[in-house]
């Protein structure tokens, strides 16, 4: 009790009943160190982001305009299983929300991140931009143009590991359309579909299948120089991809499946030169 001064304990105790002052017990330093939280931190999120413009800068820039991030604003995302998949109309907007975090640091330092809808659903999640410049002296040249991307998410799981400095991150998450273009190759792809690579939108709609499950590792590695660099492990990403347009020059050349895409035992190393 050495923190709390003697006139503020004695008006504390001047207002508690006597018979209630004969059953408090002072405790000593290692008692008080003994009592922990036993509850977790929950924060239910609903927010739109737009950045008029994100500049990069090395000798060069990098420009990215109109980003938006948010909400799809739609109720027939996977149009084929017949079902808001957001779980109601109250998520039919062009807010990210239904977004529900849970924090908890475990006995061993460990702190577990869950990302959860709020209710019943899946969260719904639009990006999109307008034009990516690059400029510099010698010119500019626009390398994407008119990105936009609605994605769904079952679900994210966080684990940072204080034993071994390691950061894990688990994720379920469908793309039901991304359009984009790349005017520097001509190039457009639209309709860009994502899903587990065990669903089908004709023999196999089981929901739990709709989503591609995404799992990375993330610490500090050194490089082949000893210096500290960020590394990125992606353990496995299994889905099927579908482009229902190339466009070349504007004009479609057809479309694209890729069927039981598996990406295993990826190592990235991200460091400055």
């Amino acid at each position: 009790m050495k923190g709390l001064k003697p006139t503020l304990l004695a008006l504390c105790v001047a207002g508690v009943p006597p018979a209630a002052v004969a059953e408090i017990q002072m405790l000593d330093d290692s008692a008080m160190g003994m009592i922990t939280g036993q509850a977790g931190v929950t924060i239910e999120l609903e927010t739109k982001l737009n950045i008029d413009r994100f500049i990069y800068t090395d000798e060069g820039s990098m420009e990215i305009n109109d980003i938006f991030v948010g909400g799809t604003n739609r109720s027939d995302l996977f149009p084929e299983l017949g079902v808001n998949l957001m779980g109601g109309a109250a998520q039919e907007t062009d807010l990210l929300d239904n977004v529900r975090i849970e924090i908890d640091i475990l006995s061993d330092g460990d702190a577990i991140i869950n990302v959860l809808p709020q209710v019943f659903g899946a969260v719904d999640l639009r990006v999109s931009t307008g034009a990516w410049n690059l400029t510099g002296t010698g010119g500019s040249t626009t390398i994407l143009d008119n990105f936009n991307a609605d994605i769904l998410m079952g679900g994210a799981n966080i684990e940072i590991d204080a034993d071994t400095d390691v950061m894990n991150l688990r994720t379920d998450i469908a793309v039901d359309d991304m359009d984009f273009d790349m005017p520097f190759l001509a190039l457009g792809i639209r309709d860009f579909r994502l899903t587990g690579n065990t669903y089908d939108p004709v023999r196999n709609k089981n929901i739990p299948d709709l989503f591609a499950k995404v799992d990375l590792d993330i610490y500090k590695r050194a490089n082949s120089l000893g210096v500290d660099s960020l590394a990125i492990d992606l353990n496995s990403f299994n889905a099927d991809i579908t482009m229902g347009g190339v466009l070349v020059g504007g004009t479609s050349i057809g479309s694209v499946f890729m069927d039981d895409l598996a990406i295993t035992n990826t190592q990235l190393l991200v460091y400055g030169h």
